[in-house]
């Protein structure tokens, strides 16, 4: 329990983050239809989002290495505050695209810092656990902060102020921690392609998991009515997607420690392209729709905690942020490439093309996975040339 024990606190902190994040994330696309914001505005304030991720995960090694894991999170989660307080003072559509683009920079560097934590208290025999515990936590932080909803209405400025404090709090904990924060990075520079020489499948993976995942969380609403849920029974189809993800990421991680993290890939994309094969062929509602929205949700979610582990299996301490950031860039691709083709699709073919989308990406992951397995077992992580590093100043657990 002792890695487990170092992540303590930051496991804390992400809980108070992604809750944050969650209930600024559902209330925006309410309050803007509300304010009545155009369909397309709408539209573009969940890419404004990644767009802003993609900007950060070029960015937030430079800022890391300048000012040190804590005091770096410190900095993101600042600016993370003051814009969910600006979202209700000014309502604009032009404003309110800065700010979710300011959001997901901010996040970018939030989610590098963690995951190269995490990683850098990890070994190869325990890092899939790990991170799946850390993705339970995300899931989890993600469910509570939706549910916060029900607590006032999203007219009102409240919402956006419990969003506020709940991200403010996620300082607290990795501020008073004493344990010793991750090396800072040597390059402040995104490799893509030394990571994707590192671990082709990793790289793979992170791109096809940010499209099918960016593509049911930004249309499977409209699947499940289109299949003739109400709107009212549409969040039992989403939240088991998000059940499911919680109950299979730890066991995949786990199992991805104990055999080839490739092999547990394609038995998880390719159950995952079963199940969404199903879904793309299913007739109606009811509890047989909710049940294969678990079963996608226990498969396909849990592939980018095996990607990633993957990929950091064969990194050094001072590559750690470097993974984090790549795999946040290629995953940032997927997800705002997929849903604008997924959208097209379902208006041409109906809302199932949605899943057919899905279980061809996941297909083809799976297929590519198990023929690098078949062409060569995992060969050494090839050198990435660093500039010299400076001396590393100690970075107190109390900034």
């Amino acid at each position: 329990m002792k890695p487990f024990s170092a992540i303590l606190a930051l496991l804390l902190s992400v809980f108070f983050l992604v809750a944050g994040n969650a209930l600024a994330g559902l209330i925006v696309p309410l309050r803007a239809k509300i304010e009545g914001f155009s369909e397309l505005s709408i539209g573009l304030l969940g890419s404004a989002y990644f767009v802003g991720m993609l900007a950060g995960a070029l960015v937030a090694p430079a800022i890391v290495r300048r000012a040190g894991h804590i005091r770096a999170f410190s900095a993101f989660v600042a600016i993370t505050v003051v814009v969910v307080i600006l979202f209700p003072i000014w309502t604009a559509p032009a404003a309110w695209l800065v700010m979710r683009g300011a959001l997901g920079f901010a996040f970018a560097g939030l989610y590098g810092v963690t995951e190269s934590w995490i990683n850098s208290k990890a070994n190869n025999a325990n890092r899939g656990a790990l991170y799946g515990i850390y993705q339970i936590v995300t899931f989890g932080g993600s469910a509570c902060g939706q549910l916060l909803l029900t607590l006032r209405s999203p007219t009102s400025y409240e919402l956006f102020s419990i969003a506020g404090v709940l991200l403010a709090l996620a300082i607290v904990p990795l501020a008073m921690t004493t344990v010793e924060p991750p090396l800072e990075p040597k390059s402040v520079r995104i490799r893509l392609g030394w990571l994707i020489r590192t671990s082709p499948v990793a790289a793979l993976a992170a791109i096809a998991v940010g499209a099918a995942n960016g593509a049911v969380w930004a249309l499977g609403p409209v699947y499940a009515l289109g299949l003739g849920l109400s709107p009212e029974t549409v969040p039992w189809f989403t939240t088991a997607v998000v059940l499911g993800s919680a109950v299979g990421v730890y066991p995949a991680g786990r199992l991805s420690d104990r055999f080839d993290r490739r092999t547990i890939l394609v038995l998880a994309a390719g159950l995952g392209a079963l199940f969404e094969a199903a879904l793309w062929r299913h007739q109606g509602g009811g509890a047989s729709l909710v049940a294969l929205g678990f079963a996608v949700g226990v498969t396909s979610f849990s592939l980018y905690t095996i990607a990633i582990s993957h990929a950091n299996d064969r990194a050094s301490a001072e590559q750690l942020l470097l993974v984090s950031s790549g795999m946040l860039f290629l995953y940032c691709i997927g997800a705002i490439l997929a849903p604008t083709i997924a959208a097209f699709m379902m208006r041409l073919f109906g809302p199932s093309a949605l899943f057919a989308q899905n279980g061809l990406i996941h297909l083809a992951l799976a297929a590519f996975a198990l023929w690098r397995i078949l062409i060569r077992q995992a060969p050494p992580a090839p050198a990435l040339r660093l500039p010299k590093s400076r001396p590393q100043r100690p970075e107190p657990g109390i900034p």
